[in-house]
């Protein structure tokens, strides 16, 4: 993860976006699953995998929707000076039909915006 790149977390935001669930989704169980829950699993998991003293201040935000569009609006509304985000590397057809995060989040920022190239194997 691009966090892990810092050396401390000191005014960093990590902001997860969550996608929107649907009835017509199969699998899901809309009697237990909330926003409430998601978050709260969603923010444990983080934690968990930033559990270093070196990530203790590091701002955890959970969000639901478009990724790229809530990225940007959440960066715009803390001000933020720069947006870190990944690749995930994926070819060019997946591209054109799922879109990429990260090149929606490029055209939508307000500031700077670093893409971390996912690492070759």
């Amino acid at each position: 993860m691009a966090v892990s790149l810092l050396d401390s977390s000191d005014g960093v935001h990590l902001i997860h976006v969550l996608g929107e669930l649907s009835p017509a989704d199969p699998g899901e169980v809309w009697d237990t699953v909330d926003e409430n829950t998601r978050t709260h699993h969603a923010t444990q998991a983080i934690r968990k995998a930033f559990s270093e003293e070196k990530y203790k201040d590091l701002k955890i935000v959970i969000a639901f929707g478009d990724p790229g569009e809530k990225i940007c609006h959440y960066a715009e509304q803390v001000e933020a000076n720069s947006i870190l985000i990944p690749s995930h590397g994926r070819s060019s057809i997946m591209r054109v039909l799922v879109g990429s995060v990260a090149d929606r989040v490029v055209r939508l920022a307000h500031c700077p915006v670093i893409v971390l190239k996912k690492p070759r194997k």
